[in-house]
Formats: C-alpha cells, sequence, structure tokens
C-alpha cells in the first residue's frame, strides 16, 4: 500500500532530523489522490495529472519535484514504481518571494497590539510583545524562538541549539533586549515554574508555531498591515529579513566594509550559505540605490 510506503518514508526523514511537515502533507494528499484510483505503486502520469491541480506554476511543480523524489526512493525498493521526469511540468527558476520590509513605527504597532491582548499587563500580553520584539531586534527565525529554553538565555547572548541548518550558534544581544527578556523571565517565574520552555502558552506548554502565526495575521490585520483573511501580506518571517537588511543599510558603503559585515551578519543569522545573505543586497530599493550609486561612480573612476 502507498500509505504504508509514505509512512516508512516520513519516518525515515524524521528520523534524520527533517521536520518534513510540508513534504509530509503534499504526500498525503497524493497517496490519498493515488489510492482513490486503486492506485498500488506510483504511476508517472498519476503524478503529473494531480500536479497540474494546482494553482501556479510553483505549486504544480513543487508538487511534481515533491513526490517525484518519493517516487526515486521507492523505486529503489521496487521498480514497478513510476519516476516522473523532473522536467514534466517545464522548467521553473526558483524565484525568492520579495520580503516585506517593516518600518519602526509598524514594528512598535505590532508589539503595542500584543501588549494590548486580553486584560493589561497580563502575561499573555507580555509573552507575545517580547516574543515579536525578540524576533525584530535579533532576526532569528520563529522555530528558533519557540524553541528556546530557559537555560539558552546566558550572559554572552542567546544559544540557539535547535537550528534549520543543525548548526548551534552563539546569538548576542542589545541591552535593550536583555532587559525586555529579563522583565518577561521576571513575571514568567511567578506565573509558572518547573517548565522548561522560555515562551509558555496559556496552558504552560511551549508556544505552538500555527498558535503564534494566526495570532500574528489577525494582529496585523488589526493595525493594518494585513487584508482580509486569505490575501497575501507581510509575514512573521519577514522581521528576521527586515534585521538582515536595517543592519546592511547601516553598513559603510565601501566593499572591505560589506564584505566584512556580510559574513558576520550571515554568521549571525544561521545561514548555511553566505550568498543567502548577499542575497540581502538586493531585497529593498533602498539597497539597490546604494549598489548604483557606488556602481555609478566606479565607471566613472572614482572610488565607490
Amino acid at each position: 500500500m502507498l500509505s504504508d510506503d509514505l509512512a516508512r518514508y516520513v519516518a525515515l526523514h524524521e528520523a534524520l532530523g527533517f521536520k518534513f511537515r510540508t513534504q509530509r502533507s503534499l504526500l498525503r494528499l497524493f497517496v490519498l489522490h493515488a489510492e482513490r484510483h486503486g492506485d498500488e505503486v506510483i504511476k508517472s502520469d498519476r503524478v503529473i495529472s494531480w500536479a497540474t491541480e494546482a494553482p501556479s506554476p510553483e505549486q504544480r511543480r513543487n508538487r511534481l519535484l515533491t513526490v517525484r523524489r518519493f517516487a526515486i526512493a521507492m523505486y529503489a525498493e521496487n521498480s514497478q514504481h513510476g519516476v516522473p521526469a523532473a522536467d514534466a511540468l517545464g522548467r521553473g527558476l526558483f524565484r525568492r518571494t520579495l520580503p516585506y520590509i517593516y518600518s519602526g513605527d509598524e514594528i512598535l504597532q505590532l508589539m503595542e497590539a500584543a501588549a494590548a491582548l486580553g486584560s493589561p499587563h497580563t502575561f499573555y500580553s507580555l509573552t507575545y510583545s517580547t516574543l515579536f520584539g525578540l524576533l525584530a531586534a535579533t532576526g532569528i527565525r520563529i522555530s528558533e524562538a519557540l524553541a528556546l529554553r530557559l537555560g539558552d538565555v546566558t550572559e554572552d547572548g542567546l544559544i540557539i541549539n535547535h537550528t534549520k541548518f543543525k548548526k548551534s550558534r552563539l546569538v548576542p544581544i542589545h541591552d535593550t533586549t536583555r532587559a525586555a527578556i529579563n522583565r518577561y523571565l521576571s513575571a514568567r517565574v511567578v506565573i509558572l515554574a518547573g517548565v522548561d520552555s522560555l515562551f509558555i502558552s496559556k496552558t504552560g506548554g511551549p508556544l505552538g508555531y500555527n498558535t503564534v502565526s494566526g495570532l500574528f495575521r489577525r494582529l496585523s490585520r488589526k493595525i493594518g498591515l494585513r487584508g482580509e483573511p486569505g490575501r497575501p501580506g507581510p509575514r512573521i518571517h519577514d522581521l528576521r529579513h527586515t534585521f538582515a537588511v536595517r543592519s546592511l543599510e547601516q553598513c559603510p558603503c565601501d566593499d572591505a566594509a560589506v564584505s566584512r559585515h556580510i559574513l558576520a551578519l550571515s554568521t549571525y543569522l544561521g545561514h548555511a550559505h553566505v550568498a543567502d545573505t548577499y542575497w540581502y543586497l538586493q531585497a529593498t530599493p533602498g539597497l539597490m540605490v546604494q549598489i548604483a550609486d557606488a556602481s555609478e561612480s566606479f565607471v566613472q573612476g572614482g572610488q565607490p
């Protein structure tokens, strides 16, 4: 049964440390579709027809390639499985989602909206205002913030153990950020002791991603950053993009300084490749203007 094959495939990836959330959901949808048609093995034409049901070229290609990787693994066990061609739906180019860069006022409004949750000065509101402020002030991933433990808050900064690329790192923090975390910790000790997670829910357990992202969208709509439900808008991950871009905007505009800053920022953000950090140079009009001015100066024989 394809369901059994999928269960083994997912279990293998999770055992290797992959979260595999999106892939798992897509593959389950495909397997349900295939089994409704009576398929006991993966059929290439079934994969392609299912993939084309997605609403956009990017999503169709993602469907195809996700199932194709599953098919390759299953083919290694049983050659009756079909493996669709990678370019069956054409060759697509990876395009990054253009980040939304928050202004300082927008971040402040978001934190104020979080602070106003529930009764005034409740721990619930303090949790979310501190969390959103930490994301904006450090640029760490939301998954990294939610995985923080009490012992990860040290005199030297935050120890990020649960990272996207399985590499721990130390994130130094500003004195104002440390003061905000200390205020939160003081209240947290009174509310709940004996739980290791730094950020906790109303029930005393660790905060979940879906809960946080849902509240973030609700608060964003409340302050006018997003439209109605279902409409695209600024994401919680864009707080990380904003941190990176604002950091680069403060960098002196010369080659040596930019190179040093990029390397330091790449390490701070926990990027697997420094090229991922260089991408931020083209992420906003402000940075592009700096690049254009430097290029023009160089062409004219001046100093960039």
